[in-house]
């Protein structure tokens, strides 16, 4: 600017307060064409840690649901089959089927369910998996 037409920036914010909002938009529009630029927010990119070179690392999911299946009843199978059937809520008749070792008694068990049915089963001498 010259110093016949020097305006502090005070000014000239208290010049541009006075514009409506279309004129205000044509002033922005003017000024992105005049000096190349644009008013639109600036994209942050996040990156990924890298591994290997070119390869992301995947997130690992962390699983939520289990099947309990049990593998063997031990020599307390009267045990056993108390305890199962107070976990599962299973009918004698169903629950006397465990002679048909490895069965799956649960699926889509969370994992304190899969702990607590485990635990229980293995005080009496059940064998439990968890997948």
């Amino acid at each position: 600017m010259t110093t016949k037409t020097k305006r502090s920036v005070a000014e000239l914010v208290d010049e541009i307060s006075n514009l409506t909002v279309l004129e205000l938009a044509e002033l922005v529009k003017t000024l992105q064409e005049k000096f190349g630029v644009s008013a639109a927010a600036p994209v942050q990119v996040v990156a990924q840690p890298v591994t290997q070179v070119g390869s992301a690392k995947p997130a690992v999911e962390e699983k939520s649901e289990f099947t309990i299946t049990m593998t063997g009843c031990g020599d307390k199978k009267i045990q056993v089959l108390k305890v199962l059937r107070e976990l599962t809520g299973l009918g004698l008749k169903e629950a006397k089927d465990i002679d048909n070792l490895p069965k799956v008694i649960k699926e889509g068990a969370t994992k304190e369910e899969a702990q607590n049915f485990k635990t229980k089963l293995e005080e009496v001498g059940a064998t439990v998996e968890i997948k």
